[in-house]
């Protein structure tokens, strides 16, 4: 019944006091703006990261992943992949320069000592055929020997190398760097470092004139994968 909670004095006291409300101070209007735009300058710089490596994680993704035309890939994939180290070299007309002076381009690589044997011969032969059949995309790719020693280099070569880049390094270094397959010596490999300066890849040893067919495939679907965001020149990626 209403009538008795009225009359009742405790019930009266009750509703008589006032509610107890605990007021908390508002943030000042400048404070939001500035909390806004701090977000809003974390989005933008992460969507600019993001759009920037898209089109490299993107390459890379195709190319180790799903593996452009189903083949398999006939160099060995080097993980996790070595960055060009810094490394002191100098020319063949003895100007100082660094490893790493050679990123921003695909490379081709081969070593082997100053007096360059058949071997070594061999191998720069392959490196200039395999970049010429690069075709319009040969001047993304350059051919190096890191020579080893201190011994000259034949005149007879110096014609053969006007399109290399040769340097001489200290072998003992190079080997902290570069790898060879278990059983086998660095002159006997061709090595790959993408633009980002990181060796990864390398062919097997000694590779013979079907074995440069399938380094050729792999190299065209390297720059196949890379060309949206890799160009000719020493300039690395966005």
């Amino acid at each position: 019944m209403s009538g008795s909670n009225l009359s009742n004095p405790t019930a009266a006291t009750a509703m008589d006091e006032p509610l107890g409300l605990t007021v908390h101070a508002l943030p000042a209007p400048g404070d939001v703006a500035a909390l806004q735009r701090t977000r809003s300058g974390r989005w933008k710089m992460l969507a600019l990261l993001l759009v920037c490596a898209a089109p490299v994680i993107a390459s890379y993704f195709t190319y180790y992943v799903v593996r452009p035309e189903g083949r398999r890939v006939f160099g060995a994939l080097v993980e996790p992949q070595r960055p060009l180290p810094d490394l002191p070299a100098h020319d063949l007309q003895g100007r100082a320069t660094n490893l790493q002076a050679l990123g921003g381009q695909w490379l081709l690589l081969s070593v082997a000592d100053a007096a360059c044997n058949a071997l070594c011969q061999r191998n720069l032969y392959l490196q200039r055929q395999l970049r010429e059949a690069m075709g319009r995309d040969k001047d993304r790719v350059d051919w190096v020997w890191l020579v080893t020693g201190d011994g000259p280099v034949s005149d007879a070569l110096q014609p053969a190398l006007q399109q290399a880049d040769v340097l001489r390094v200290d072998a003992a270094a190079l080997a902290q760097w570069l790898q060879a397959a278990p059983g086998h010596a660095l002159d006997e490999h061709l090595y790959v470092v993408d633009p980002l300066g990181h060796w990864m890849m390398r062919f097997p040893p000694q590779i013979d004139a079907q074995g440069a067919v399938q380094a050729k495939r792999d190299l065209e679907r390297l720059l196949r994968a890379s060309s949206a965001w890799d160009q000719a020149g020493r300039a690395g990626p966005p």
